[in-house]
C-alpha cells in the first residue's frame, strides 16, 4: 500500500498548498466561500428543524412522518451519489491528463485503481456533508439522542458512501469495457436512460402524491402504513434508516448489530468486487479510451443547414464564432447529452404540478391555484439559474486556449459578448415559457395571471442570461481541464448567489401589485389611485433591477476581459 499513499499525496499537498500559500485574492474567495457554506449549512438547519419540531406536533403521525422524510433523504442521497459516481468515475479513471504518466510508473493495477476511486469518492460525496449534515443535525437538535446516535452517523454514512461509490464505479468500468470508445455517445445515452429510469424508480419508491391525499386510502391503519414506506429488505438506504432512527427516539438504542454488519459487509464487498473487476478490465478499458474517435458523417447536412440558418443574423465575424459553439456543442457527447437530463427535469417539474391536490386544500382554490402561480415565477428562475450556472456561465471559458484567437481578432470584445448573449437568450427564453405555461394550464390560472407571469418570466430572463454572461467573463477560466467544474467554482457559486438575489427582489417587488390586481379582479372592485401608485412604482423598481442585472455584469465581463493577460 506504500504506493496508494504516494499516489493520493500529491491531491492532498495541492489542497494545502492552496490554503497556505494562496495569495490575497485567492485567500479571500477561500473564505467567503467557507462563509457562505456556512450560512448555507445554518440555514439549511433552521428550515429542517422547523420542520421537524411541526411534525413531531402532530399526534400520532408526526414520527411516522419525521421517518419517512429520513428514509426518503436517505434514498434520495444514495441515488444522486451513484449517478455522481458514475460521471466523475469516467474522468478520474480514463480521462484524466496524469493518467498515462500514471500508468507509465512501477505500480500495480489495484494500487492505481484504488488512487484513482479514492479521489472519485472524495469528488463525489462532498453533497453528502453540504446538504446531509445540517438536516442530521436538525434530526438530533429536535430528538435528543445520545452520543451513540453521531457515530453511528458517521460510519452508517461513511458505509453508505462506500457503497454507492462502488456501485458507480463498477458501472462506468463496465460500460467503458463493453462499449468501443468510437462509441463513447452510446456511452452517454446509456448512462442518461439509466438515470431517467432510476429516478422513475425512485419516485415510484416514494409515491408521494398519494402521501398528499388521505382520501385515496380506505381507512387510517392503511395511510400510516403508506408512510412506512419504501421499505424494501434489499436497500441499504433502508438498514441506515431502521439503525438511525432507533438511535435517535429509543433510549440506549436498540441492538442493529444485523442491520450494521449487513451494511458493511456490503460496503467491503464492493471494494473487493471492484478491485476484482479492475484486475481484469480496467488497462483494457483505459487503452480504449486512449483510442482516435471515428468521425461519423451521419446527420452532417443536417447539421450544417442548421448551422448556416442560426448564424445568419449574426454576421460574419460573430456567426462564425456561433457556428463553432453550436458545431462543438452537437459533436461533444458530454454537452448534448445533457439535453437528456435536461428534459428529464422538466418533466419531473412539470409532473409535480399534475399531482398537486388542489381540489383538498381548505384554501379557496381559485386564489391558491394563482398564488401557486406567481410562487412559480420563482422556482422555475431558480431552476434556469441551475441551468446557466452550467451552460451559460461556462460559455466564455468553453473558448479554452484559443481565445487568443478572438482577442486579436478585428471584431471588438463588446460585440463577441452581447453576440452570447442574443445567443442563449432564445432557448432559455423558450424554456422558461414553455416551464410556466404549461404549469400554469395544469393549475387552471386566469387569463390575467397566464399573461403576468409569461411577461414577468421573460424580463427575468433577461436578467439571468446576463448575469452568467457577465459573471462568466469576469471569472473567465481559459485553462480549465473539466469545463463542468467551472460551475461548482468560485465564479459559478458567487453567480448562483446573485442571481437566486435578483429573482428574490423581482418577486418581492412583484407580490404586491399582482395580489392588489388580483383581488380586485375576483371582487370586482376597483383599483385606488394609491395602489396605482404602488403598482407602478413596483413595476418601475422592477424594470430598473432588470436594466442593472443586464448592463451591469457585462461591462464588469467585459472590462475583465479587456485586462485579460493569461
Amino acid at each position: 500500500m506504500k504506493n496508494f499513499y504516494l499516489l493520493i499525496k500529491p491531491r492532498f499537498f495541492a489542497f494545502r498548498n492552496q490554503l497556505i500559500s494562496s495569495k490575497g485574492g485567492k485567500r479571500k474567495r477561500i473564505f467567503i466561500l467557507g462563509g457562505l457554506g456556512f450560512a448555507f449549512c445554518c440555514g439549511m438547519f433552521v428550515v429542517s428543524s422547523r420542520v421537524l419540531m411541526h411534525f413531531q406536533s402532530v399526534e400520532v403521525i408526526g414520527d411516522l412522518v419525521a421517518r419517512y422524510l429520513l428514509s426518503m433523504i436517505l434514498l434520495t442521497f444514495f441515488s444522486l451519489l451513484i449517478f455522481s459516481h458514475i460521471i466523475t468515475a469516467v474522468s478520474n479513471l480514463y480521462l484524466s491528463k496524469d493518467l498515462e504518466f500514471c500508468h507509465s510508473t512501477p505500480v500495480s493495477v489495484e494500487e492505481l485503481f484504488l488512487s484513482r476511486s479514492f479521489f472519485t469518492l472524495m469528488d463525489s460525496s462532498w453533497m453528502l456533508l453540504i446538504f446531509g449534515l445540517p438536516v442530521f443535525m436538525a434530526y438530533a437538535y429536535v430528538y435528543r439522542p445520545g452520543a451513540g446516535f453521531y457515530f453511528t452517523l458517521l460510519h452508517m454514512n461513511l458505509a453508505m458512501i462506500i457503497i454507492a461509490a462502488g456501485a458507480g464505479i463498477l458501472i462506468t468500468m463496465l460500460l467503458v469495457y463493453v462499449f468501443p470508445a468510437q462509441r463513447t455517445k452510446d456511452i452517454i445515452m446509456f448512462i442518461a436512460i439509466l438515470m431517467i429510469v432510476a429516478l422513475y424508480f425512485l419516485f415510484r419508491f416514494l409515491r408521494p402524491e398519494r402521501l398528499a391525499n388521505p382520501d385515496s386510502f380506505f381507512s387510517i391503519m392503511e395511510y400510516l402504513s403508506a408512510l412506512k414506506a419504501p421499505q424494501s429488505p434489499y436497500l441499504p438506504t433502508q438498514w441506515i434508516t431502521e439503525t438511525l432512527w432507533d438511535s435517535l427516539t429509543v433510549p440506549g438504542g436498540k441492538n442493529h448489530m444485523f442491520a450494521v454488519t449487513l451494511t458493511w459487509v456490503t460496503a467491503l464487498s464492493m471494494v473487493v468486487i471492484n478491485v476484482w473487476v479492475a484486475q481484469a478490465v480496467y488497462i483494457a478499458g483505459f487503452s480504449k479510451s486512449q483510442e482516435a474517435k471515428k468521425r461519423h458523417t451521419v446527420g452532417t447536412k443536417i447539421l450544417d443547414v442548421f448551422v448556416r440558418c442560426i448564424k445568419k443574423p449574426f454576421g460574419e465575424d460573430l456567426g462564425a464564432i456561433i457556428a463553432k459553439d453550436l458545431r462543438t456543442f452537437f459533436r461533444d457527447n458530454t454537452q448534448w447529452s445533457q439535453l437528456i437530463l435536461l428534459g428529464a427535469l422538466v418533466v419531473v417539474y412539470v409532473y409535480n404540478f399534475s399531482v398537486l391536490p388542489l381540489d383538498k386544500s381548505p384554501i379557496k382554490l381559485d386564489f391558491l391555484q394563482n398564488e401557486l402561480a406567481f410562487l412559480n415565477m420563482g422556482l422555475a428562475g431558480f431552476v434556469l439559474s441551475a441551468i446557466s450556472a452550467r451552460f451559460i456561465f461556462t460559455a466564455v471559458s468553453a473558448e479554452g486556449e484559443a481565445y487568443w484567437v478572438i482577442s486579436s481578432s478585428p471584431m471588438r470584445l463588446r460585440q463577441y459578448l452581447w453576440g452570447k448573449y442574443v445567443y442563449f437568450l432564445f432557448p432559455m427564453v423558450f424554456l422558461a415559457e414553455v416551464l410556466v405555461i404549461v404549469t400554469n394550464y395544469l393549475l387552471d390560472v386566469t387569463c390575467f395571471m397566464m399573461f403576468l407571469s409569461s411577461i414577468a418570466m421573460f424580463f427575468m430572463v433577461l436578467g439571468i442570461v446576463a448575469l452568467g454572461i457577465g459573471f462568466g467573463a469576469l471569472y473567465a477560466n481559459f485553462k480549465y481541464e473539466n469545463i463542468a467544474q467551472l460551475s461548482v467554482g468560485f465564479g459559478g457559486v458567487l453567480y448562483m448567489i446573485v442571481s437566486s438575489i435578483f429573482i428574490a427582489i423581482v418577486i418581492v417587488l412583484e407580490a404586491g401589485p399582482v395580489y392588489i390586481l388580483f383581488t380586485s379582479d375576483a371582487s370586482g372592485t376597483t383599483v385606488t389611485a394609491f395602489q396605482w401608485l404602488l403598482i407602478i412604482a413596483s413595476f418601475l423598481m422592477v424594470v430598473l433591477i432588470n436594466i442593472l442585472a443586464i448592463f451591469k455584469p457585462m461591462k464588469m465581463g467585459l472590462k475583465a476581459l479587456r485586462e485579460y493577460e493569461g
